[in-house]
């Protein structure tokens, strides 16, 4: 479980009916300090960037059809600006198809909608702590098929084709003009999505990439 009100969750959601009902029962929880509603990719873009730093969202509940753009690609656009944020998928989809490319995309779980309530306050809970959940029929049908090759971001591969050219992350973040933390953060995503556990061999794939 996560600390007393510590996630400041933003709804992604085109259906306002679903926004209120999920507002309030989410806005109960006591590790919930704050709720923001978008029903669009702008309405997100301007939550994102005109919160005040301490009430700033850390994590997402993202749906992935709505009327102006895919939740898959939002949620890929979003983390290439806030690489610390944390997605979670809310979709009424359960093709597997969906839930390889939103977890491909950086999302740290995939939970349907009619998934019973206390699923999906586990869910924020488990993804806000930094785990990854999956409703149990996602996963079953997930886990049936072959894993995909996994897809990096054009950032992560940016900066894995960098690390591959030997240079370090302090160089890296200032080429980019972004933060050395930034680029430590997209440098954890690649290494999650590759499977690659040291740094060791995170520079072996990078240099093998590059030479492909």
């Amino acid at each position: 479980m996560t600390d007393p009100a510590s996630i400041h969750l933003l709804i992604v959601d085109d259906h306002p009916l679903v926004r209120d009902g999920l507002r309030l029962r989410l806005g109960m929880l006591p590790s919930i300090a704050s709720v923001g509603e978008a029903g669009s990719a702008g309405e997100a873009w301007d939550w994102m960037e005109r919160c005040p730093p301490e009430t700033t969202p850390n994590l997402v509940l993202m749906d992935v059809g709505m009327k102006d753009t895919n939740g898959i690609d939002l949620t890929a656009a979003l983390l290439e600006h806030y690489p610390e944020l944390r997605i979670l998928i809310l979709s009424m989809y359960d093709n597997p198809e969906y839930v390889h490319r939103a977890l491909q995309a950086g999302a740290r779980g995939y939970v349907l909608k009619d998934a019973p309530a206390s699923d999906i306050v586990s869910a924020i809970d488990t993804v806000a702590a930094g785990g990854t959940y999956l409703s149990a029929a996602v996963s079953g049908r997930l886990f049936s098929r072959p894993d995909p090759k996994p897809v990096l971001t054009p950032r992560e591969a940016e900066i894995l084709k960098a690390l591959g050219q030997g240079q370090s992350s302090k160089q890296i973040a200032r080429d980019l003009d972004v933060s050395v933390r930034t680029v430590e953060t997209h440098r954890q995503s690649i290494k999650r999505k590759l499977g690659i556990e040291g740094q060791a061999e995170l520079i072996k794939v990078a240099v093998e990439r590059t030479r492909d």
